[in-house]
């Protein structure tokens, strides 16, 4: 994964083995740690009935783009993970370490099975509980996906 201009790469095995999935269980199949030297815009979609979710720890440094199902696709979301129906941008913190790689396969209820994806995801240490964030600047973005614009509509 090539890491955006503002980060640079740094050994930190503790934190990509806590990114790194076993085969069907989710997380990434392979990645790369990186530190930002400066701010960096990052993504994230989540379920706005689990406020808690907001600062997680899989992010996007793509804009969130729809469908639902084809984003969870391509992100190796299962539904019972997030109803992912709200999304926000944030600023990864100078100094914060973090994962860049792409999504494991998932196991999901009813025997659904999501291949490992090849779109990259951004994977920040954060927990909430534990008062251990390494984002700032968040800015919740509304109801996900988008609604049409009246002049995409037409």
């Amino acid at each position: 994964a090539q890491p955006p201009e503002g980060a640079t790469a740094v050994d930190d095995p503790t934190l990509l083995a806590s990114a790194i999935g076993a085969d069907g269980a989710g997380k990434l199949c392979a990645g790369a740690v990186y530190e930002a030297t400066r701010p960096l815009t990052v993504y994230r979609v989540w379920q706005r009935d689990r406020a808690y979710t907001e600062i997680g720890r899989w992010w996007s440094f793509e804009r969130p783009a729809g469908p639902r199902e084809a984003y969870r696709e391509r992100n190796a979301i299962c539904a019972e993970w997030s109803a992912l129906d709200a999304w926000s941008r944030c600023e990864i913190r100078v100094g914060s370490r973090f994962v860049i790689g792409p999504g494991q396969s998932a196991r999901c209820e009813g025997a659904v099975v999501l291949p490992r994806s090849a779109t990259n995801q951004v994977y920040l240490d954060n927990d909430t509980r534990q008062n251990r964030v390494f984002v700032d600047h968040c800015e919740q973005q509304g109801a996900w996906p988008e609604a049409p614009t009246a002049v995409a509509a037409q």
